[in-house]
């Protein structure tokens, strides 16, 4: 039997639906969710994703800014960028577009974002919290491929998660939330040694390595849940996985596509971040912080 196909694009726009009406509750609460998005440089890549943002936040009526500086900015100025932001008390959310300039430390600039405002989920704070399995704002795509999960009742407690790539915005954090959530899991890696062994035991296959059909449908485990992370964009100009599709279904219980799977439920994540990162910043001003 082939595989249920997660279409994560259509399970996107019912969230945005919900966050939708969840703004234009905020509005008439005078409570305005705004994300500010900072990008340096012209990479393609970095400013259709920009692009991207803050399209999907004009169309659940959430404000967004963008903020563009030349690639030449240096790594002081770039500070100076965000302290404005986290004084700014319009702004709910503040992203600075990954990979930065050679000459720019993404890791100063990560750890001075505001955790109040750390709506990529990407400060030590945030991360130390999630470790903990305490509320704060998670990684964008890891929580939309554990909200994927969750809205098709996919079972988690007690399977065999192999996680294929250990990056700390997708690959890390996602095998941390399987865990939190009492999965078993591993990390599959480059220097990993019989990595075939491991993907053939997995019950949950999350593949982001960024290598187009770096697993096959023979790989896989009958009716294993596969969630494809990659995009590559192959000679032909089309984008595609990295799980070869066709024979993957075949094998899967779930599967989700390139495109239209993982893609679109990370800057629905990144909408629902910022809407929480307001009401949490609005309580806070007016009934003061819980003690």
């Amino acid at each position: 039997m082939a595989a249920e196909i997660i279409y994560g694009k259509e399970l996107a726009e019912s969230i945005r639906a919900r966050l939708k009406d969840e703004v234009a509750e905020l509005h008439s609460q005078q409570i305005h969710p705004k994300l500010a998005v900072v990008i340096l440089g012209n990479d393609p890549a970095s400013q259709s994703y920009v692009k991207g943002k803050k399209k999907a936040s004009a169309n659940i009526g959430m404000d967004a800014e963008l903020i563009e500086l030349s690639e030449e900015t240096t790594q002081a100025e770039l500070l100076d960028v965000v302290d404005r932001l986290n004084q700014d008390t319009d702004i709910h959310g503040i992203l600075v577009q990954l990979p930065l300039p050679d000459h720019i430390n993404e890791d100063v600039i990560i750890e001075a974002i505001s955790p109040e405002k750390d709506v990529d989920g990407f400060h030590p704070i945030s991360i130390g919290r999630m470790m903990a399995g305490k509320e704060t704002f998670l990684p964008c795509t890891p929580l939309g491929i554990m909200t994927m999960f969750h809205e098709k009742g996919i079972s988690i407690r007690g399977k065999h998660a192999v996680v294929v790539g250990r990056s700390r915005i997708v690959g890390k954090p996602v095998g941390q939330l399987l865990l939190n959530e009492h999965a078993t899991v591993t990390y599959c890696h480059s220097r990993t040694e019989n990595m075939d062994k491991y993907i053939q035991e997995a019950d949950i296959l999350i593949v982001a390595v960024g290598k187009p059909g770096f697993v096959h449908g023979d790989q896989i485990k009958d009716g294993a849940v596969v969630i494809d992370v990659g995009v590559n964009r192959i000679e032909d100009g089309t984008l595609t996985g990295d799980v070869d599709f066709e024979s993957a279904k075949e094998k899967a219980s779930y599967i989700t596509p390139v495109p239209r799977g993982v893609g679109p439920m990370t800057i629905t994540m990144l909408l629902q971040n910022t809407i929480q990162a307001a009401k949490q910043i609005h309580h806070a001003t007016t009934q003061g912080s819980p003690s």
